[in-house]
């Protein structure tokens, strides 16, 4: 194997997937983390900004309109007042916290997973399949999804350091692996 590759290799359900990455790869990766940690980053601080931000609408009328196959689930949310408070500060400030994350490498795992889960409800509210299943908010999903996955974190980001605070001797992820699905 040559310095300027890296094999993965990963077994699921009994079939293996294997390739090798050119270690230009990494810049590619940190590319797709900073990409998607502004793109969250910028569309929650414009609606924090804005001071106006409402969900109820779109709650109620968009997944209707456009056919989601939830549409009932997302009516129900947007009719209930408690909820559409909850998601009127959760969506602004976790596109601001998931971004800022992202972006600082910080928790990336846990700010990955919920900015897939977040693009996910986009996704299923904005449902417009009339060029395919795939659309901006899936491709979204699945740039949170890889950066989760390949610990982007632990590229000029902050979670390379966390995981290597000393704690008694042992590194933090060492003391608590189960650190590892937050961390990365």
């Amino acid at each position: 194997m040559s310095s300027q590759e890296v094999t993965l290799r990963s077994t699921v359900g009994g079939f293996t997937a294997e390739g090798k990455l050119h270690t230009l790869s990494v810049w590619f990766i940190l590319a797709l983390r900073l990409m998607i940690g502004l793109a969250f980053f910028q569309s929650g601080l414009d609606k924090v900004l804005s001071g106006s931000f409402s969900a109820a609408g779109y709650l109620q009328n968009a997944p209707p309109a456009n056919g989601s196959p939830v549409a009932d689930l997302f009516v129900a949310m947007g009719s209930t007042p408690w909820f559409v408070e909850l998601v009127n500060v959760a969506v602004p400030w976790g596109e601001v916290l998931i971004g800022l994350g992202v972006i600082v490498g910080g928790l990336t795992r846990l700010a990955s997973f919920f900015g897939a889960f977040m693009m996910l409800l986009f996704y299923l509210g904005n449902w417009d399949i009339s060029h395919g299943y795939i659309n901006g908010d899936f491709a979204y999903m699945l740039v949170f999804l890889s950066v989760a996955a390949f610990g982007a974190g632990r590229i000029l980001g902050v979670d390379q350091y966390i995981e290597a605070y000393d704690v008694g001797g042992e590194t933090l992820i060492e003391r608590y692996p189960w650190m590892r699905y937050l961390l990365g």
